[in-house]
């Protein structure tokens, strides 16, 4: 059987940390920074853990 492609959208929007939990990046951190504080830029420069929920379809489209 040839082997399964990963769904590039996704695979471009999380990536899988060595201990196997889905990570993604924070809303809000792309454009029109320059009135936000920096405290929330700062906030929202940290990456996340997807929601268990989530998680589960996400690491199906990562292959």
């Amino acid at each position: 059987m040839p082997k399964n492609k990963s769904h590039s959208g996704a695979s471009r929007r999380f990536r899988v940390t060595g201990t196997g939990k889905i990570m993604r990046r924070r809303t809000n951190k792309n454009h029109l920074l320059e009135h936000k504080p920096s405290k929330r830029t700062r906030r929202l420069s940290v990456d996340v853990r997807v929601s268990p929920a989530d998680a589960r379809k996400i690491r199906k489209l990562l292959g």
